[in-house]
């Protein structure tokens, strides 16, 4: 047999590059924008990155010059930033590991569990939000795991320590200043600061003595921080997350140990438990399969590179470090959590809140090496458990990335309706909604698709196009009746709009985009019972389309390839024919679909193809079409109406109205 190499501490790097890559890169290209991705790519690719600076003015006036910087040097393409997201996911690890190697020397073992951790942790899934989280988050997060290591390589090398020690404050100052993510991080490093001096056994007041003294310089710069924070929010200039601490029901002390328990139990904790619970709500599925399969991988590969690896200091599970890392653990999982809930957000893992777990990434690392590290005393049982947690975490971030895979489908299944659907905008006109029913969008991120298909070449401060969810943002319209002007800041540009250039869509899950004309549709066609729908109603102005113009291009790096033709493809442009009054056309479509074996998700994409048969003198096919609806005992209504409708300018046989029901009057019929 031949022996498995060895491994040794150059080969660490690989073994988190081949991770990395089995983790986030299995969908690489199957994944795009989400979220604020669109709104920060369209503004560097129509604005450009020049543009940030002044639009974060207001809101994190430091973060600006890391998007300038990010977007002058990558392409506006979902595919150029998940492959940086890559990049960005290694340069963090490498960081977190070196970081915790300086402060703890003696432990490579478990600073490497705590690294490999940090790499796959399963709490935060955020990923592949990449154009946003990499600025937002994780440049800012990859400072300031630099200025911790920084801190104790000074510590380490006293010949050194100003010049480090400098170098490290410098980071701190990149880390905290552009977001408030990790402002409450800055207790942790005292705690690590303590615990190297600690190591040094010259009793605890001087320990406690020394460690104050060499905070104090990174104390000053996080108190000075904190003090520009607090005036800035002050100033009026600020228009981002308010604090409401003095909002919160009980006391404030209550609420903050509530919220910290609950960091750590779900940050902590469940997080790591992700796995196994999603996968047998969804065992039959092949994503399950997938996830659990690069987990499998993973353990394997785990196994196998532990067993090999020689390092600097033989394995040996230290209870004393192992209770030091529990301890600054569940500590820093309490700190990571005061910003976002100072905020009154919420921390739900498996949504877009579980962004904050970000401010709790090492914390949470810790924690687990530390849990793993007092439960397993025997080198080889600790092996075994570490390569377990790690490779859950791999499966999880599987697992993660085909919800975002689903979510970039149906995105990109949307905008290509749209382009079938739509032709053209006037310029001015909002598409309205009652609600975006997207995962990780809203209506704030698809106003700049929209904006990139249908004027490609903007240029100015005036956004020719605006989506707008009324029930997310029901300030936003003076009025729900046509005839009110109104604005939209949407940095850095605006808005100006009427509610008399309006167009009121559906994105319903499962089912094609529609278009609501309130000479079709009615409470009897939305699908749902929404009274906010029927408000919107008259305000919908479909000769805001301009049918008759070429068909948006989009461009295929950012938007990908044109889907073949489906069922909502035949859905869109029988609406488009039906809106020109182009019944043949729409009547051909229903035809070549009918051929094709494609059919709706929801009953009430039959009503355009029902109406065209009756107005093109194929009332059998209509027929036919309106029994199939009816099966939907909520149908009666629709069908009913374009059948009526019909009878106004195309004689019916009153037979079939009454065989489906249909018995009321129709102004010409046929007995």
């Amino acid at each position: 047999m031949i022996p498995f190499a060895r491994f040794n501490e150059k080969s660490i790097p690989w073994l988190f590059g081949l991770l990395t890559g089995l983790a986030y890169g299995l969908m690489l290209f199957q994944t795009g924008f989400y979220w604020d991705d669109w709104p920060f790519a369209w503004a560097a690719h129509f604005v450009g990155p020049e543009s940030f600076i002044g639009s974060f003015m207001r809101v994190r006036p430091f973060l600006g010059p890391i998007f300038w910087f990010t977007t002058s040097l990558l392409p506006e393409t979902p595919l150029a930033w998940q492959a940086f997201a890559l990049v960005m996911r290694f340069a963090l690890t490498l960081a977190a590991w070196w970081a915790l190697r300086q402060i703890w020397p003696v432990h490579p073992w478990q600073t490497l569990l705590a690294a490999l951790a940090f790499l796959v942790y399963p709490g935060y899934s955020q990923h592949w939000v990449a154009f946003t989280h990499i600025n937002q988050e994780l440049i800012p997060l990859w400072f300031y795991l630099l200025s911790l290591g920084m801190t104790g390589l000074a510590l380490h090398s006293p010949r050194q320590m100003r010049r480090r020690t400098a170098l490290g404050l410098l980071l701190l100052t990149l880390g905290v200043f552009p977001t408030e993510y990790f402002l409450s991080l800055e207790p942790l490093r005292f705690l690590f600061i303590l615990s190297i001096f600690g190591r040094q056994e010259q009793g605890w007041k001087s320990t406690l003595r020394r460690s104050l003294q060499a905070w104090l310089p990174y104390l000053a710069v996080w108190g000075f921080n904190a003090l520009w924070l607090f005036l800035y929010y002050r100033s009026g200039i600020y228009a981002n997350y308010d604090v409401v601490l003095g909002e919160t029901d009980g006391p404030v002390v209550t609420g903050l140990l509530a919220a910290s328990l609950d960091a750590i139990w779900k940050a902590g904790l469940y997080a790591w438990a992700l796995l196994p619970i999603l996968a047998a709500q969804t065992f039959s599925a092949p994503s399950t399969w997938l996830a659990l399969g690069a987990a499998g991988v993973s353990l394997g590969l785990l196994w196998l590179f532990l067993r090999q690896l020689s390092l600097s200091q033989p394995f040996s599970a230290s209870p004393a470090w192992a209770w030091q890392a529990i301890f600054i653990g569940l500590t820093g999982l309490a700190l990571g959590r005061l910003p976002s809930w100072a905020a009154g957000l919420p921390l739900t893992l498996q949504s877009s809140f579980d962004r904050f777990t970000v401010s709790m990434l090492l914390a949470a690392s810790l924690l687990m090496a530390g849990l793993l590290t007092f439960l397993f005393r025997h080198e080889r049982a600790w092996r075994f458990a570490s390569a377990l947690v790690i490779a859950a975490g791999v499966g999880q971030q599987v697992y993660n990335a085909n919800v975002f895979r689903r979510d970039w489908e149906r995105q990109r299944s949307l905008y290509w309706q749209l382009a079938w659907r739509v032709p053209a905008l006037a310029p001015g006109t909002v598409l309205l909604t009652d609600e975006v029913e997207i995962d990780y969008e809203t209506d704030y991120s698809l106003t700049a698709p929209l904006n990139w298909m249908y004027a490609p070449h903007f240029s100015g401060a005036r956004l020719p196009y605006l989506v707008l969810g009324v029930a997310e943002r029901p300030n936003r319209l003076p009025a729900l009746e046509p005839g009110h002007p109104f604005e939209f800041a949407y940095r850095p540009v605006r808005f100006y709009g009427n509610t008399s250039q309006a167009v009121l869509f559906l994105a319903p899950p499962g089912a094609c985009l529609r278009i609501l004309d309130p000479a079709f549709d009615s409470d009897a066609t939305f699908g749902k019972n929404s009274p906010l729908l029927s408000q919107l109603l008259p305000l919908s102005n479909p000769s805001q389309i301009l049918t008759d113009s070429p068909s948006a291009a989009l461009p295929r790096q950012v938007f990908g390839p044109e889907p073949p033709p489906s069922w909502c493809y035949y859905y869109a442009k029988a609406e488009l024919a039906r809106q020109r009054s182009d019944w043949p056309q729409a009547a051909r479509l229903g035809d070549e679909a009918s051929a094709r074996g494609f059919q709706p998700a929801a009953p009430v994409e039959y009503l355009p193809f029902i109406e065209a048969y009756l107005l093109t003198s194929q009332p059998e096919k209509a027929q036919a079409l309106s029994q199939i609806a009816l099966q939907t005992a909520s149908m009666r209504n629709a069908v009913c109406a374009v059948w009526f409708r019909a009878a106004q300018t195309q004689p019916l046989p009153r037979q079939l109205l009454n065989e489906l029901g249909c018995p009321g009057p129709a102004s010409s019929n046929q007995d």
